[in-house]
């Protein structure tokens, strides 16, 4: 039996028909998950410009705490381990603060 698939770095990675199509539906999330983070830093972006703008403090720790907890129960929910979405997420808030605090200096 032939393979007809077309070549793929993901399938000449892979042992086996199994295993490549696992991994290409593990390329197609890591690819979506990119173009989500990238639009969530588009819009926090203008979040920061307006925050310079209007001299507002770069971090709301409220809001923070509010989305960690928001997001600590969709984690579970979605049977995800919530100590990991928290840090998923407080890696993002940090992120995001430090490019607030970097459009108030350049403000």
């Amino acid at each position: 039996m032939t393979d007809t698939a077309p070549p793929d770095a993901t399938l000449a990675d892979a042992p086996d028909a199994v295993l490549a199509g696992y991994r290409a539906s593990i390329d197609n999330i890591d690819a979506a998950l990119i173009h989500i983070l990238a639009e969530r830093f588009r819009i926090t972006k203008a979040v920061g410009a307006y925050k310079a703008t209007h001299a507002l403090p770069a971090s709301d720790p409220s809001r923070e705490e509010r989305q960690i907890a928001r997001l600590r129960a969709l984690a579970s929910d979605a049977q995800l381990d919530p100590d990991f979405g928290e840090k998923f997420l407080r890696f993002i808030i940090d992120e995001v603060i430090r490019h607030h605090q970097k459009a108030k200096a350049e403000g």
